[in-house]
């Protein structure tokens, strides 16, 4: 959520920020109604003035005999209270209203982050690894998994419906490999803190990453008013809601391995074939807390934790800075990481890392307390896929497979599965 007074200061710069993104101008509205706020805010505390001092009054006219004074004094008392009461439940429709149009406004992009309407603007930083040079026609994914009789779209449709998949044999035991070398790599190389967290989460976790209320529309919510959570960004980054941190106890980084779901609303036909986009999918998270000053340099830290997963596969990928319109509402900058996929030939998005600055923070009220000052500040929040586990299940199976149908099983991933060399074919 943004800060209002910033918005005060900088109306300007709050509507060029959003026409970036493809959003509406608020900053007019927000500051005419934070003007009634602080107005109204203001009434009351003249109201609660009088009322003290009326009361010390009915206090004098007693003690002087002044009794027509005193019933005057005690009948204005009545009026202001009853004033007070109105008052307050005004000012809580104002702040009701302010409250919705802050949190569904996007965050504000920062400087360097590439203007534009959509992907088309996304701009390319680095590339690394070879792409590999197949004597074959590359087959996608899902041609290699059901050829091989381990990966099953129909059955998980008469299960479950559709963009589903059920995983068998050495291909389940493959994904669950790739998410147990992912949290080994971040745990012993990365710093992160392995964290088990909860996958139904209370709306007011997800209004803290930004999911409620604007895209409740992409969740599974449950009957009895939980959801289930999209990615666990949204429980590891809610471990510091309403709290307030020694900066010395920064940064904190977090990870973990769960299951997400997500409704996929509004992408119709796009990705239908394959488990490229799915209701249900693993995905390892990464997950940041710093000090103001600390965030940037850690973005680029978690980029680079990420981008070590798919080194350690051998997966050629690039890197991308998401422009104005690509980038997610809560993120400032975002890196996107894309694989090359050769079944498709095409690179396609397998990590995005973000700085969300206070954004988040400021709904959460995760705070922490710098030595020698009186002042708490926000924290500041990043996250990052570390990364998903399906999709690097993909892109292994793409990249590593073989004339005859099979799949290698990169060397470092060997030791997760028994010390198997190969999926299929002649294995």
């Amino acid at each position: 959520m943004l800060d209002i007074r910033w918005i005060r200061e900088n109306p300007e710069a709050l509507d060029l920020a959003l026409a970036s993104r493809g959003a509406a101008p608020a900053a007019a509205e927000l500051v005419r109604l934070d003007e009634e706020r602080r107005g109204h805010v203001a009434r009351l505390q003249d109201l609660q003035s009088r009322r003290n001092d009326a009361s010390k009054e009915i206090g004098k006219a007693k003690a002087s005999g002044d009794a027509a004074r005193a019933e005057a004094v005690i009948a204005e008392v009545a009026e202001i209270k009853t004033a007070i009461q109105d008052g307050e439940t005004e000012e809580r429709r104002i702040d009701a209203v302010l409250g919705e149009i802050l949190a569904r406004l996007p965050n504000i992009p920062l400087d360097d982050v590439p203007v534009g309407p959509d992907e088309s603007a996304n701009v390319e930083i680095r590339k690394h690894g070879t792409l590999p040079n197949f004597d074959f026609a590359p087959k996608q994914h899902f041609d290699l998994g059901e050829a091989m009789g381990l990966m099953d779209f129909d059955q998980a449709a008469k299960i479950s419906g559709a963009r589903f998949t059920i995983l068998k044999g050495g291909l389940a035991r493959l994904e669950r490999a790739l998410g147990q070398f992912m949290l080994d790599l971040h745990t012993s190389e990365h710093g992160y803190q392995e964290v088990v967290a909860p996958i139904l989460v209370k709306p007011e976790a997800l209004f803290g990453t930004n999911q409620l209320p604007k895209f409740e529309e992409d969740l599974f919510k449950t009957t009895d008013g939980r959801y289930l959570i999209p990615t666990s960004e949204v429980p590891l980054t809610n471990l510091v809601r309403e709290t307030v941190l020694d900066e010395a106890e920064l940064p904190l980084r977090y990870t973990a391995l769960t299951p997400c779901f997500r409704s996929e609303a509004g992408s119709a036909g796009r990705d239908t074939r394959g488990m490229l986009r799915q209701h249900q999918f693993y995905k390892v998270e990464l997950v940041s807390i710093t000090a103001e000053d600390a965030s940037l340099a850690e973005h680029e830290r978690m980029t680079a934790c990420a981008e070590e997963v798919l080194k350690r596969l051998g997966l050629a990928f690039r890197t991308v800075v998401l422009c104005t319109g690509d980038m997610g509402f809560g993120a400032r900058k975002t890196h996107d990481i894309e694989v090359w996929m050769p079944g498709q030939n095409a690179y396609r998005e397998i990590s995005s890392c973000s700085v969300c600055g206070d954004f988040q923070a400021r709904r959460m009220s995760a705070r922490y307390k710098t030595a020698g000052e009186k002042q708490t500040r926000f924290v500041h929040t990043l996250n990052g896929s570390g990364v998903a586990a399906g999709r690097c299940l993909i892109a292994v199976m793409e990249n590593y497979q073989n004339a005859d149908g099979s799949i290698t099983v990169p060397e470092v991933l060997r030791p997760y599965m028994g010390g198997l060399e190969r999926i299929g074919g002649a294995a």
